[in-house]
């Protein structure tokens, strides 16, 4: 059996496992990354990427997808359906806080290309795709993985193990970790369109909530399309939510005509709540959606598996360089968790009853509290350096 040994093998290279395989290979560290899909994968689900995603992307040398084709979204709205009540935020005010000031929508794939692509000029790199991790053996002071390829199963070696592996993670389930939480009933529509809906709204920024209790949604646009995302039943037929009735009554109610609209994307997925007991486990460690997964409102998912990949990396380059001596893997399993819980389970849970409700049930606190916001800098100073992620950051790196 061919044996392969490295310092650090990242199983899962979507855009957590890419990116915490490159922080890795520029550090000096000799990384393997192994990926059961395909390079050219696609998923349309994230595109947000928030300021603090945005400058570890700089920092790598992988942000000019971001910052030449991505579309910048300094400012967002909550809105209103029945009322058409509109509170807007602009990131721009966090000018002094951070480098990059504002949100940034971008397919999630295009910027995974070039996160791999930098990664494959890396010597201190090799990457396999179509390989399917098969068993772990955590030896105490090594992990041994076999790994299935096309032709062979292959040995690996490696002083440390990163499961990036995503919701379905065989990292978590080998490590037989339970993943607790719930799944919201509602099934989720997303349509993406190149239909321009900016027409049919006063000032629509780039990315909107728009709550309702009958049908709320959200619409974010990316550089080539508007998505729109809301909540079916979860007793209709999937055949039926993906055909042209379903999706031309969604946009005359959103347009309030039978203007016609043509999808280029109609996909139905499910929503979960879920956090994994423990982030880490001897020399293996779990981030992003195969530590935790959430409800999309806010578009905390994909940048915060991207926060608890480079809180580990840094970790084990300050064990494989420096010398360091505490448990790391501990460490990160108390800040990450804790983040995840405190605030990105918290947060998108309150931004998804928001939507739901609508403002008719507690217009009056609602109100009230966006109006301190819209008249308060600095309470709006902070609640914008919560929303951005960069409070979360801090409150991690706190965590002793």
């Amino acid at each position: 059996m061919k044996r392969i040994d490295v310092e650090t093998l990242v199983v899962g290279l979507g855009p957590v496992g890419a990116v915490t395989a490159l922080y890795l290979a520029r550090a000096g560290i000799s990384v393997a990354g192994i990926e059961a899909g395909n390079r050219e994968a696609v998923d349309l689900r994230a595109s947000t990427f928030h300021p603090p995603t945005i400058s570890i992307l700089d920092a790598l040398g992988v942000s000019k997808t971001l910052l030449s084709y991505g579309l910048k979204a300094p400012v967002y709205q909550y809105r209103d359906r029945k009322s058409g009540e509109v509170f807007s935020f602009d990131f721009s005010e966090l000018k002094d806080q951070t480098p990059f000031p504002f949100r940034i929508q971008c397919e999630q794939d295009k910027v995974r290309q070039e996160v791999l692509d930098a990664l494959e000029a890396e010597t201190d790199a090799q990457l396999s795709y179509r390989s399917r991790l098969l068993f772990l053996d955590d030896r105490g002071d090594h992990v041994l993985a076999w790994v299935e390829t096309g032709t062979e199963v292959v040995q690996y070696a490696a002083r440390y193990v990163i499961g990036c592996d995503g919701a379905n993670s065989v990292v978590r389930k080998l490590l037989d970790l339970s993943f607790e939480g719930f799944t919201y009933p509602e099934k989720y529509l997303c349509l993406s369109t190149d239909y321009p809906l900016e027409q049919a709204f006063d000032g629509l920024s780039n990315v909107n909530y728009i709550s309702d209790p009958d049908e709320w949604l959200v619409l974010l646009r990316t550089p080539r399309l508007w998505r729109v995302m809301l909540p079916v039943s979860e007793d209709d037929d999937d055949e039926a939510l993906l055909s042209d009735a379903t999706k031309e009554g969604v946009f005359k109610r959103i347009l309030g005509s039978d203007q016609p609209v043509q999808t280029r994307h109609r996909t139905i997925y499910r929503v979960h709540q879920r956090v994994c007991e423990r982030f880490s486990k001897g020399r293996i460690a779990i981030a992003g959606d195969a530590a935790h997964l959430n409800s999309p409102m806010g578009g905390y998912g994909m940048n915060s598996g991207i926060h608890d990949g480079i809180n580990i990396a840094e970790k084990i380059v300050s064990v494989l360089q420096g010398g360091e001596t505490g448990d790391i893997m501990a460490h990160y399993d108390r800040q990450r968790r804790h983040v995840t819980q405190t605030f990105v389970q918290k947060q998108s849970i309150e931004n998804m009853k928001s939507m739901r409700k609508g403002w008719d049930q507690d217009r009056a606190d609602k109100r009230e509290r966006m109006e301190i916001l819209q008249n308060d800098p600095e309470a709006r100073l902070q609640f914008l350096i919560g929303q951005s992620m960069l409070g979360s950051l801090k409150e991690a790196e706190a965590i002793a």
